[in-house]
């Protein structure tokens, strides 16, 4: 299978906004907050100062992309990166697209010096537990609290 993973360029802008829907509202069947919110976001993600995004492109379509933020550790007392996003359409997943994506994440989280890269990912989301498991993550013991 030929696909190719890079940054995100201003050029994805429009594509990665459809993939980011089918994220957001298809996966998570969240809200969509607005294309020009996730547009801004995305801008924001292209000037690579808080944080990065990753695309897989297949024959000129996007078919997945991950997001990196860029945050600090006060136990690590260093830089870390919260994978925030890791998402590929359904036909890729179980496959080398899935799992280069996930390495390609790791290994600029090591090269660019950061401590550790972590994520969470929904308790009902057995496959995604399973990949991860079998990426050689480890499961954390904190438990996860938001305010909406």
């Amino acid at each position: 299978m030929s696909f190719n993973i890079r940054l995100a360029e201003n050029k994805d802008i429009s594509s990665l906004t459809e993939l980011m829907h089918d994220y957001i509202v298809g996966f998570y069947q969240n809200p969509w907050p607005g294309t020009p919110e996730i547009h801004k976001l995305i801008e924001q993600l292209l000037e690579k100062q808080n944080g990065i995004q990753f695309i897989v492109e297949k024959e000129q379509q996007l078919i997945g992309f991950a997001t990196l933020y860029f945050t600090i550790s006060t136990m690590k007392a260093a830089r870390i990166t919260l994978m925030n996003d890791f998402f590929v359409l359904e036909p890729y997943r179980d496959t080398e697209v899935e799992e280069e994506l996930f390495l390609t994440c790791r290994t600029y989280t090591q090269e660019q010096g950061f401590a550790h890269m972590f994520w969470i990912t929904a308790p009902q989301n057995k496959r995604a537990q399973h990949f991860f498991a079998k990426m050689d993550a480890v499961q954390g013991n904190w438990m996860n609290y938001s305010i909406v």
